[in-house]
């Protein structure tokens, strides 16, 4: 007998594809708390949807700047984020500055917000750096390629915090959240199931914000699991939310009401951003294998730049000028990519040592002369 799944939520959406902004819930097509959402939002006018759709726009064109490096040779892969600027940008905009990030390898998005230079992201994808930024300049940790490796980190990071008594004092400047990104193919692995367990016993001030984009590489959601992803979060003992993962609204107003609890010290959330990876799972993959052009199609009308920037016209929130503007700003940027990849030098072996542990280390530092010793007396052909 097939397992029961639990009826499936109607996601939070406050931005319609087709631009409309919601308030309230007028239907039972719309999340019950839509009013409790769009008060979290109430001061994004058109100034500051401007300003998102600029990050979205932006984030995109260095996206398709990073495929195209990949494509000539110049990086040894690239894991696009197309399709998912709002779920990240939205995310990114609901955090308070002191909040810490988790990342996967494709939050290219909440870099940008987060302030990490698009060159930073590439050194990593070039091969000319192990990481390529100090995570405690943005509060956003170092890129994590092993599936779901992350979530025990953000978790144990987030008990520190507790035990730094930097959560529940009511100093909104102080008290701090942790964001644990994964994705809906993560949600498999142990790591992630048991972060999420550690979390929900020791109330630790976590959002689990899973990016639901359909397809862990060419296996579906559907085969992923027989439930929504965010209906798990009960069975550790926290809320669950879905939201829609291509409306920049509705995702900065859940992850905000997340991490406000969090830091509150009411315990972790589990996010659920239902959205599309438009392009394949990286440039070494081909989805035209698994998915339908049907499908892909479908998806493209839910464009997340499409609805931010047919709402602003709508309401005269901006004009040609403006996204003239921002189309040669992002080609500025693509300029700077490009140029900035192809400069790139390759870093001194030994660098691999520098960052090892935040002290000196004796067998560090053995390794280290041992291979200073090994690269100043063998010739250049045998290295």
């Amino acid at each position: 007998m097939p397992p029961v799944a639990p009826a499936p939520q109607v996601p939070v959406q406050l931005l319609s594809p087709s631009g409309v902004r919601r308030s309230r819930q007028t239907d039972e097509h719309e999340h019950p708390e839509t009013e409790r959402y769009a008060g979290l939002v109430d001061e994004v006018g058109h100034e500051q949807l401007r300003a998102r759709y600029r990050d979205m726009a932006m984030v995109r064109r260095f996206d398709v700047e990073a495929t195209a490096l990949q494509r000539q040779g110049e990086l040894a892969l690239w894991a696009s984020c197309t399709g998912q600027e709002a779920a990240q940008v939205g995310a990114g905009h609901g955090l308070a500055p002191q909040d810490h990030v988790f990342p996967t390898y494709r939050e290219h998005g909440l870099a940008w917000v987060r302030g990490v230079d698009p060159l930073q992201v590439l050194q990593l994808y070039r091969g000319a750096s192990h990481g390529g930024w100090d995570p405690s300049d943005h509060a956003f940790h170092l890129y994590t390629l092993v599936i779901g490796a992350q979530l025990p980190h953000a978790t144990g990071y987030a008990m520190g915090v507790q035990r730094d008594g930097l959560v529940g004092t009511g100093d909104r400047g102080r008290d701090t959240a942790v964001m644990a990104c994964f994705g809906d193919g993560a949600s498999s692995q142990g790591e992630v199931n048991e972060a999420l367990s550690w979390a929900g016993v020791f109330s630790a001030p976590v959002v689990f914000f899973c990016q639901n984009n359909g397809w862990a590489i060419s296996a579906p959601a559907s085969r992923q699991s027989a439930a929504p992803l965010h209906a798990r979060a009960a069975g550790f003992g926290m809320p669950g939310v879905q939201v829609d993962g291509n409306d920049v609204l509705a995702v900065e107003a859940v992850v905000r009401a997340a991490a406000d609890r969090a830091r509150s010290g009411a315990g972790p959330t589990l996010v659920e951003a239902v959205t599309y990876r438009m392009n394949a799972h990286t440039t070494s993959d081909d989805a035209g294998r698994y998915r339908t052009r049907e499908e892909e199609e479908s998806w493209r009308a839910k464009d997340p730049l499409a609805r931010v920037e047919a709402h602003l016209r709508a309401t005269d929130g901006a004009d040609d000028a403006f996204f003239d503007a921002v189309r040669e700003e992002s080609d500025e940027l693509g300029a700077r990519v490009r140029r900035g990849v192809r400069e790139m030098s390759d870093p001194a072996p030994t660098s691999m040592f520098d960052h090892a542990y935040a002290a000196e280390h004796p067998l560090v530092a053995s390794e280290r002369a041992w291979l200073e010793t090994w690269l100043a007396t063998e010739p250049e052909e045998a290295r």
